[in-house]
Parts: C-alpha cells; sequence; structure tokens
C-alpha cells in the first residue's frame, strides 16, 4: 500500500506489528475479527492526507504481530496493555491521542476508554456499543441462552474443533463468508456443517468494495498462524467479565462518536436498538455527542463505505484539534 510504513515494535512483552502513514496528531485504528490493520488501508490515506498520523497496529494474535500460545494471555488487559507501550513508543510528544474501533477493535476501544481516559482525546466507534458489566451473568452463559449453542460466538469457545472446521473450509473461503455476511440475524455456525449454507462450495459473488486481491492479504495472513490467536479473544468473554468485577456501574468518559450500519448483526441483535437509541447508551457514555445509523450498510462498514466514514472521523476528531 503506497506510503504506508511497516514496523515492527516490542511492546508488553510481544512483538507487534504496526502500520503507519502521515504525520500530526496520532490516530489509533482498532481493528476486529476476522481482520487485520488492513481493514483501515482507505482510512489511513484519507487520514495522513488531512494532516493526522494513523497507527494501525495487527492486534495480539493477529497477522505478524506475535501469537501466545496460551488462551488466557488475551484478556482486554493485555491487549489494553499492548496499546499503552505502543503508545508510549509512537506518541511520545502527545498526552492523549485519537482512537477508531471496530468489532472487537471497538471493545477493546471501549476498555481503554474505561481503563486509560487520560490517554484518550477522543473516540469514533463503530458497529459495538458499550456494554456495561451485568454483575448477575457471565456473558457465554448469556449468549447460549438466548441463542443457543450454534451461535458463533458459543462456537468459538470449542478449542480445537472450530479451528479444524475454519481449515477445512480455507482460509479464502472463510474470510469471503465472515466479510460478504449481509444476513442481520443471528451468525449461527451449525457443528459439521460451515456456514450453513445449502453448498458450501457455492462461488460466493464478491461486492464492489472488496476484491480478490483484499481476499488473499487476509487469507495469506491468517494461512501462517492460523485463526486461534483471533478466536482468544472471544475464550476471554467470561474472564473479562471477570476480571472488571471493579468496573461495574463505571461510564466511558471520553468525548464519543458512535457509527453504525442498519443491516449490521451487532445492531440487530435482541435490545441493541433500544439500547442505543433510547437513553441506556447515553447513560453509560455521558459524552456521547453522536449516533449515526447508515442506511444499507452491513458490519464491516469502514471498508463498505470508506469515503463516508473517512468524512464523519474527520469531521470529529476536527473539532478537539
Amino acid at each position: 500500500m503506497e506510503g504506508i510504513e511497516h514496523r515492527t515494535i516490542r511492546v508488553n512483552g510481544i512483538n507487534m506489528h504496526v502500520a503507519e502513514k502521515g504525520q500530526g496528531p496520532v490516530i489509533l485504528f482498532l481493528h476486529g475479527f476476522p481482520e487485520l490493520w488492513y481493514c483501515w488501508r482507505h482510512q489511513m490515506h484519507a487520514l495522513a492526507s488531512l494532516g493526522y498520523r494513523a497507527v494501525a497496529p495487527d492486534l495480539r494474535g493477529f497477522g505478524d504481530t506475535d501469537a501466545p500460545a496460551e488462551a488466557s494471555s488475551y484478556t482486554c488487559l493485555h491487549v489494553v496493555g499492548d496499546l499503552i507501550a505502543l503508545l508510549d513508543a509512537v506518541a511520545t510528544d502527545q498526552e492523549k491521542v485519537f482512537v477508531v474501533g471496530h468489532d472487537w477493535g471497538a471493545v477493546i476501544a471501549w476498555h481503554l476508554c474505561l481503563f486509560r481516559p487520560d490517554r484518550v482525546k477522543a473516540l469514533v466507534n463503530m458497529s459495538v456499543a458499550f456494554t456495561p458489566r451485568n454483575p448477575q451473568y457471565k456473558p457465554i452463559q448469556a449468549l447460549k441462552a438466548v441463542y443457543g449453542g450454534d451461535y458463533y460466538m458459543c462456537r468459538f469457545q470449542e478449542e480445537g474443533d472450530i479451528e479444524d472446521e475454519l481449515a477445512n473450509l480455507g482460509c479464502a473461503r472463510v474470510m469471503k463468508e465472515f466479510l460478504t455476511n449481509r444476513n442481520p440475524g443471528p451468525l449461527l455456525l451449525p457443528k459439521g456443517k460451515g456456514f450453513g449454507n445449502a453448498s458450501p462450495d457455492a462461488p460466493i459473488t464478491l461486492p464492489s468494495w472488496l476484491s480478490e486481491d483484499d481476499i488473499h492479504y487476509y487469507a495469506s495472513n491468517f494461512e501462517k498462524k492460523g485463526f486461534t490467536g483471533a478466536l482468544n479473544y472471544f475464550r476471554n468473554l467470561d474472564r473479562n467479565w471477570e476480571l472488571t468485577a471493579p468496573w461495574t456501574g463505571a461510564q466511558i468518559l471520553v468525548p464519543v462518536k458512535f457509527i453504525v450500519g442498519d443491516q449490521d448483526l451487532v445492531y440487530n441483535s435482541m435490545g441493541a436498538k433500544d439500547y442505543i437509541h433510547k437513553g441506556g447508551f447515553k447513560k453509560y457514555v455521558p459524552l456521547l455527542e453522536e449516533v449515526v445509523v447508515m442506511e444499507g450498510v452491513a458490519h464491516f462498514i469502514n471498508e463498505e463505505r470508506p469515503e463516508e466514514i473517512n468524512q464523519h472521523i474527520y469531521d470529529f476528531f476536527n473539532k478537539f484539534d
């Protein structure tokens, strides 16, 4: 990718691959599952041209960043620890930085703001709203009760089994299945049936915003070390719940803009729309300045509508410069 520089930085006991472009106030871009720094390529070019320094790491377990063997090494505390060390290395002259997150990157961004609001100037988060910790229910227990054992987050708890199923499909097929999914209903992965398609070998037509080269980039990276590191984020949902008990009831005290597509499966999950639009979200994120719902857009919003997302990010962060 033209003008994007790559380097490896030692952070929090691991080697982290980081992509960077531009000079100016730092914007830290946090990718989700099953993605890489690469999902921010459009935003990096655009925001760098507007006077920002775009910094997009591969999170631990992804891409060219180290993938610790133990699943317990992927808690929110580990990952936020990585990011604080990264900021200490790349933003030595900036007390606070801008942050952009999507999917799991959004979850990590919420945790970053929860644990270290002193390091974040403002946040643009996409797809996943901040959800307060419910002290009554562990997440996996609650998800299984609502969606059943075939729900993808429940299936991802099966160490080894789900990796074997994904490997049998092949990394390119897995990437196409995830990135082209536009079903706003719960994502179910019935055991031994892949993504539940009638014909698992049927060709998948890519949308205009996603090329075979893009798929190849993602797939070739996941082929190096498999999906285990990425899946370990889901395997720490209950452990994160335990570790964040001290923050029960805590608010996100950072200025926030939230963007989601109306076809996003997260936005269409049980209770999400009421929580976002009827006061629950604002209660826990009191500095929430704007909620943008983009029509006709599914989950991978920053890749599907890059120009609009670029403008949303710039318009919000420009107020704080």
